[in-house]
Order: structure tokens, then sequence, then C-alpha cells
């Protein structure tokens, strides 16, 4: 488990891979050794299940949870100290991309046995906290969600939140309302952020993280229907009463511990959005090879062709940039830019490259006995979740502009 936990990238160029890269062993081994359990155990199990599913039975969620904790898979995020198995962001990549070759892929991949564990932001929180919230979920006793959207917008935590908490002796009072809160149904504890103070023409606003459950008063759940088979929920304050032990972190700082949390999330979320679109078009490729045209097989047309060679550059472009993020996270570097361009490649590269795999299909490609359908949609929703392509784009830009003088003829 050596190039797994110390970070090393592990990766070399090799004309010998069709992928333009070869992995180091051990992570080629990892590789391998997910992309054989993703064939002969889940997808037994998911092709028995509806279309539309978004998860499987107990039985079988119980059976491949415990296979992946004996392969070392699981709690891949969770520190050694609290019961975890941490591995390096190239790692979790690699896991990332294959895990979601399947049809639940875009929400559940491996049908949720690698996961176990609460969202990695609640590890700075006190002991108490990590006692009551974040070892429960290790155990799978518990389960948690990440509520940062409003309808306001989102992607700006720092200046669009403006759902209020106030100081009221050894409670917080919240007003306001999150949007699109994934995993909000059924769980026992989420971490909000809220505002505790408002911005200045010198500061920025205050916003601070809260560990809230269902159970409080004055916190109420909405589902909200959309095309994915997966519905997000709205979560609606009205004086909703909060212990002051369940601020996370210091109050103010909330803004760096979500910051701290998307990027840690974005750069598997991209390397996800990939592992669809890889499926998507190897299938399509075993397709057009095998179907007869008038004058030929269908793979033998330049239209179908050239989809192919821009959906594999592209691809190979998208890894490589998901690959360089999670390289400089394991070198200890600043990985903030490097998430924002491989989640805005990542998944609009899958978007594009799974919408060229349903036209080489035809009308095969929309048809619910095939994943493309669905992954379509799921692809379609990815590329607002983590925060939209359009932020992303400044992101990138702002840096890029604060970072560069002007060139060598213009300066």
């Amino acid at each position: 488990m050596k190039d797994l936990r110390n970070g090393r990238l592990g990766i070399a160029i090799e004309e010998e891979n069709h992928y333009g890269f070869r992995l180091s062993d051990e992570l080629t081994l990892l590789r391998d050794q997910v992309r054989r359990f993703m064939r002969e155990e889940v997808k037994p199990i998911e092709d028995t299940l509806p279309h539309d599913a978004i998860g499987c039975g107990r039985e079988d969620r119980v059976r491949l949870r415990a296979m992946a904790e004996e392969m070392g898979l699981t709690r891949l995020t969770v520190p050694e100290e609290y019961g975890g198995n941490p591995v390096s962001a190239m790692a979790r990549v690699v896991i990332a991309e294959e895990s979601s070759k399947c049809r639940l892929g875009g929400y559940a991949p491996a049908l949720g046995a690698f996961g176990g564990g609460p969202p990695n932001i609640i590890w700075g929180g006190t002991p108490d906290q990590i006692e009551r919230y974040g070892i429960p979920c290790v155990e799978g006793k518990m389960r948690a969600f990440v509520a940062i959207t409003e309808p306001t917008g989102g992607s700006d935590p720092r200046n669009n939140i403006s759902t209020r908490a106030e100081k009221d002796g050894d409670e917080w009072i919240l007003n306001g309302r999150k949007m699109w809160i994934t995993g909000a149904e059924g769980a026992d504890f989420g971490i909000l952020f809220a505002r505790t103070r408002d911005g200045t023409a010198e500061a920025p606003p205050e916003i601070t993280a809260f560990i809230v459950e269902p159970t409080f008063s004055g916190i109420n759940f909405n589902e909200i229907k959309v095309i994915r088979a997966l519905s997000p929920y709205e979560i609606v304050l009205e004086n909703c009463r909060v212990p002051v032990e369940n601020v996370l972190g210091s109050v103010g700082q909330g803004f760096g511990v979500a910051q701290s949390w998307l990027v840690d999330a974005r750069i598997p979320y991209a390397a996800g959005c990939i592992g669809m679109a890889q499926e998507a078009l190897d299938m399509a490729c075993g397709w057009v090879k095998q179907r007869p045209t008038r004058d030929g097989m269908l793979a033998d047309k330049q239209a179908i062709q050239w989809m192919i060679a821009d959906s594999e550059v592209e691809l190979r472009a998208a890894r490589m940039l998901v690959y360089d993020a999670a390289s400089k996270v394991d070198a200890g570097q600043s990985g903030k830019v490097d998430a924002s361009i491989c989640k805005l490649y990542g998944t609009e590269t899958a978007g594009r490259v799974v919408d060229r795999a349903i036209q080489m299909f035809g009308g095969m490609g929309v048809a619910q006995e095939m994943p493309l359908e669905r992954w379509y949609r799921e692809l379609r929703v990815k590329r607002i979740g983590e925060g939209p392509s359009e932020v992303h784009r400044m992101v990138i830009a702002r840096d890029k502009l604060r970072n560069t003088s002007g060139g060598v003829y213009f300066s």
C-alpha cells in the first residue's frame, strides 16, 4: 500500500497502454482489483435492479461492504486513528473512475461498497463532535449531508449565503433555506453553513459551519424532483435552535471549512464522470464494430470515426488533468485551481462523450435497457453539482490574471 498512501504520482508515459500512460504497479493492481470487483460482484446485482434504482437491498449492500472491507477499500478519507484506511488522492481517483463504470455510477459507485465515513470536515471538529458524529459514521450507524447552496446561489459561499445565525445564550438561532441538498433524506445529521456577520467594505461576510440534526426544532425537509433518479432536498430553517457546542471549527471560519471540503471532493468527482464516459465510449466502439450498414460496418463511417477520435482525445486529456490535480494534492500543494480545472473539463467532456455514444447507438442509445440515457441525465447534473462550470471558469480565469504579468512581448 506504500504508493497508495504516500502520495507518489505513480504514472509514466507509455505507448503500450491505450489510455496514454501506465500506472505504477501498485496503482495498476488497485485498478484491476476494483475493475474485477465491479464486473464479478456489482454488475450481477445491478442487473436485477430497476433502471432508476438509487441503491441495492440491505443484504447485498452488507455483503458488498464486507468484501470491500476485506480488500481494504472502505473509509478511504477517514484518518487511521478513527478506524480509517486513508489512501493518496491518486488512489482515490483510480477507485472513483473504475467504481463509476456502472449504471448507478452517477450516484452510488460500486453500489456504495467503498463508502464508510462522514464528510471529511468533521475531523476538524472537537473530540466530542468526532465522538458523537464522526465515529458513528465510520461504524455505519449514522449518515450525514452537507448544506451550502441556497435559492440565491451557493457556488460563492462567502458572499451568497444569506441563511443567518444569531447567538442566543448557549444556542444559535438559524433562519433561512438551503436548496439542492443531496443525501439529506434519512440522514442523521448535516453540516450547514450560515452567515454570522455581514460583510463590510473592509471585510467579507463571516460564515460559520454548524452541525444540525433533523430532530432539532425549526428544521424541515422538502423533496425536490429533478431529472436524475435521486432527489435532492430543500431545507427550511425557521428559528432552528442549535447548541453552541455544535459549531464546527471556530465562529467565522466556515468559508475555509467549506473550501477544504469542496477541493477534496471535486477531483474524484471528475474522475467518476470520466469513468462513466469511458465505459460509454467503449460500449459504443463495440456496437459500431458489429452493426452492419448497407455498405459495410457502422465503424467504417468517417462520421463515426471522428466521434470516436474526438471522444478518446478528450477523455485522455481529462484524465491527465485529474491525475495532475491529484498529484499536486499528494505533494502537499494547494489544489483549489487544479480541482476547478479537472472538474470543469472532466464533467463537460463526459457529457459530450456520452452524448456521442448515444448518437452512435441510435434509438438503442435512449432505451432504458441501456445505461446511457441515465448517464446522460446524471452527467447533466454533474455540470452543476460541486460548483457549476461557469463558476469554475471564473476561478481559473481570476487565478490566471492574478499570476500572469503579460508575457514576453507585452508586460
